[in-house]
């Protein structure tokens, strides 16, 4: 490894890791709330709604995460939907871990005792109200340790976008390597830098499993 080229390659590793946080960043905003959405929806008591949402959830998750990405990318413009490479990656890995996020908040909403949507519905509370209120900040605390590590998750596949030229911290190590043949210097500094942005993850993962996932509960 030549310890002098570190300083020369950092400014555009450092250009790329800001790109992966935002691919991060963005695909976590597509894929909460969608996953919720499909949460809901396979917990639905409407079939004409609960058996297609659950059929492309488990599609999706059965997909590879790069031909999903590349048929967005590849496949969409022959359709006339034509997106940026920074487009289709947050779409494309917003959209996937929207399936894999909507299994976390469902099985956080259905590890909840359904005595207590019963007794909040005794009470005068409507259903809408009952889920809110009661049911869904129960089943956050539940999926909060898997929901991170699905972060972690996300921030390291969001190394797939290099595959469609978007210029994250993997694209910019491999046009440096290309560039330099210096592959011992360069994915080392790639690999300090998923070091780096992933530990605190990691650090989060284990004090939200802590606080309130099978210690708490072991506990009790």
């Amino acid at each position: 490894m030549h310890w002098s080229h570190v300083a020369e390659y950092m400014p555009l590793l450092l250009e790329g890791a800001k790109m992966t946080v935002v691919i991060t960043v963005l695909s976590l905003l597509i894929s909460t709330p969608l996953g919720l959405m499909w949460a809901f929806c396979t917990i639905s008591k409407i079939s004409w709604l609960t058996v297609p949402v659950t059929a492309m959830v488990n599609a999706v998750r059965a997909l590879p995460m790069l031909v999903l990405l590349f048929y967005i990318y590849f496949v969409f413009p022959d359709i006339g939907i034509k997106l940026t490479s920074l487009q289709a990656s947050t779409i494309g890995l917003g959209f996937a871990y929207s399936t894999y996020i909507s299994e976390i908040f469902r099985s956080g909403i259905e590890s909840i005792d359904q005595g207590q949507l019963e007794a909040a519905r005794s009470i005068g509370m409507g259903k809408v109200k009952a889920m809110y209120r009661v049911i869904l900040p129960q089943a956050f605390r539940v999926a909060l340790p898997p929901y991170s590590n699905t972060l972690l998750m996300l921030l390291k596949d969001s190394s797939i976008a290099s595959t469609i030229a978007v210029a994250e911290v993997t694209r910019q190590g491999q046009l440096i390597a290309y560039s330099t043949f210096d592959n011992t210097t360069v994915y080392t500094m790639v690999a300090g830098f998923y070091l780096v942005m992933g530990m605190p993850l990691i650090r989060l993962t284990k004090v939200l499993e802590f606080r309130f996932g099978r210690h708490k509960r072991g506990s009790r």
